[in-house]
Formats: structure tokens, C-alpha cells, sequence
């Protein structure tokens, strides 16, 4: 269970994995072996995303870097800052240190395992005292095992890989919690929990916000296809740097056309995940990849043709590559 979906008052709860410097795929139950510490790089001392315009100050902190890295993209593309919650913390953390003593990656606890806090994310946010009491919510996961201490490169990698990103970029999260838990010399898991208890504001009917989001520089130009858990892109591992919209959790998105080109050139062959071609994509959202590495220093130009909601959405942008 890499990313799954359940339903809460019909609201998603949406949970991913990510496998950072380390490729590789899940076995039984969406649980995938923990990598090899010997294969871990040394961590960076200092993330080259620290010098990214009007970027946050770098911590040292995982937890409080990567926190705020995801605030800062999202606050760039239109999207409200999520509030950090103690109690979330305290579930990111357990679940952080349960995948570190058992050597795995996985969204699921065994009882009896060490540290375990609860089977299920929503059964670790009820024991850390997260209670939900409006009629629709929301939660969501996204976790990876990382060779980097750097709290800003756990979080833009999260970005990066297109499931993690629907649920990081969601528009009605309010509140998230962030936990981290090293093996000496080897990987850091890093886990954030996001929540909304009441999905009343997001971006509103009708609308959606894109990533990467309108005059973004320094846009990578690569997305390793087969780090990421399940893998969107089976048939290849090198591909472009995923585009996507983002819609309110209870948003249907429907695409007429979804499109990439390089300034003055044709429209790139991409691979398109939608809720209608991709079983894995909920409905409020919708992304192309591309299906080779995107040039370097070059403006992209995208171009979405859809409805949101039955309201008619078109929308033109561009951005600049690495």
C-alpha cells in the first residue's frame, strides 16, 4: 500500500512512500525492506535548495526544515501554510522510530513489533490524541528512507515524486507533524502526517493550483521513476520533472487536454494520471510526466483544457528548468 485510498465521510485519506538514493520496490502488504546502510551516502552539510530566492533559513533540524520547506512551495503555488500540531508530531515520530528499530518502510504497524503505536496512521494519530470531530476530514502520509540529513532535500524529493505530491500539495490540509529517526551511518526515515478536521476551505469550486507553479525557476529537470512506491512510470526509470494541478480533496477533475512543450516547440510525449487512466490517482487531481529527462535551462510551457466540478478550467503557465 504505497498510496491507498479510503473513505471517510467522502473524504480521501491518502498515504505514499518514497525510497530516496535507494531504488527498489515493496514486498507483501505495501512494505518494502529497509535499504542497506552500507549503500547511504554521507549527508550534506548544507542543502543547495537553502539558496533558492526568499527560501526558509535552514535549522539543521529535520523535522523543522523539512516542515518548512513544504510550507514555503506551498505558499508559493497559492496554497495555504498547514499549522504544525504536537500531537501529529508525536504520531510522525512514533512511526518514524518504528520503522527504524524494524528495519522497513511501511505505512502499517504489527502489533508486538517494536515500537509499535497503532496499525493504521488514523490509529497513531488516535493514541498521540489527535481526535477528529467534524463530520468530513481528512489525514494523509508520506514517508521515505533517505541517505541526506538535509530536512529540505527529504521534502522537495517528497515533491518531486508525483504520488507523495497529490498528497503534500492537497488544499484543504490544515495542520501536519513531522518525525525523523537515523540508523548511525545510514538511512534518516522521514515521515510527515497531515490532517484536516473539516474540509470547509481549500481553493474553492471551480478552482485548482498547478506545480510546478507559474514563472517557477530552478525546476529539475529529472524524476526517478522507480524510487517511488508504486511506480508510476513502470516501463522506464529516468523521466521528466512531473506536472500537476491540484483541486479541493472532494473536487472531480475531468481533463480535455494536459499538455507540455519546450518554448517554441512541440508538445513532449508524457504519460498522463488522471482518476480515469491511473487507478492509483484520486479524482481532485491530475498530472502529466514526461517521458524523457526535460533540457536544462530551458522555459516549458504547460497548458491544461478541463473542467473542475463541471466548471470550465483552462489555464497556461510556464516555467524554467535547472
Amino acid at each position: 500500500m504505497a498510496r491507498s485510498q479510503h473513505f471517510i465521510s467522502g473524504v480521501a485519506a491518502l498515504l505514499a512512500t518514497l525510497l530516496l538514493a535507494a531504488c527498489g520496490g515493496g514486498a507483501g502488504s505495501g512494505n518494502a525492506p529497509a535499504p542497506s546502510a552500507a549503500a547511504a551516502p554521507p549527508p550534506p552539510i548544507q542543502s543547495p535548495l537553502a539558496q533558492l530566492p526568499n527560501a526558509p533559513r535552514v535549522t539543521g533540524s529535520s523535522e523543522v526544515d523539512g516542515f518548512n520547506w513544504f510550507n514555503y512551495r506551498r505558499q508559493q503555488m497559492g496554497l495555504a501554510a498547514v499549522a504544525r500540531n504536537s500531537q501529529i508530531d508525536t504520531a510522525a515520530q512514533g512511526h518514524s522510530n518504528y520503522q527504524k528499530l524494524n528495519g522497513i518502510i511501511t505505512h502499517d504497524q504489527i502489533a508486538g513489533k517494536p515500537g509499535f503505536t497503532g496499525a493504521t496512521l488514523i490509529d497513531r494519530l488516535n493514541a498521540a490524541g489527535y481526535a477528529f470531530t467534524q463530520g468530513s476530514y481528512a489525514y494523509g502520509e508520506v514517508i521515505s528512507a533517505t541517505g541526506s540529513m538535509s530536512g529540505f532535500d527529504a521534502a522537495d524529493g517528497l515533491i518531486t515524486a508525483i504520488y507523495h505530491r497529490f498528497v503534500i500539495f492537497e488544499p484543504v490540509f490544515k495542520e501536519a507533524g513531522v518525525g525523523t529517526a537515523s540508523v548511525s551511518g545510514g538511512y534518516t526515515y522521514f515521515t510527515t502526517n497531515f490532517a484536516a478536521n473539516g474540509v470547509d476551505s481549500g481553493v474553492g469550486r471551480g478552482n485548482f493550483v498547478p506545480y510546478p507553479f507559474a514563472n517557477q525557476t530552478q525546476v529539475p529537470v529529472i524524476f526517478y521513476s522507480d524510487r517511488e512506491m508504486p511506480d508510476p512510470v513502470p516501463d522506464r526509470n529516468e523521466v521528466g520533472y512531473p506536472v500537476s494541478i491540484h483541486a479541493d480533496i472532494n473536487a472531480v477533475v475531468n481533463v480535455q487536454s494536459f499538455t507540455l512543450k519546450p518554448r517554441g516547440g512541440a508538445a513532449l510525449p508524457v504519460q498522463l494520471l488522471t482518476s480515469a487512466t491511473d487507478a492509483k490517482t484520486a479524482r481532485s487531481v491530475a498530472a502529466i510526466i514526461p517521458l524523457a529527462v526535460l533540457a536544462a535551462n530551458t522555459t516549458y510551457d504547460a497548458q491544461f483544457a478541463g473542467t473542475v466540478d463541471g466548471v470550465p478550467a483552462n489555464r497556461s503557465w510556464s516555467f524554467t528548468t535547472q
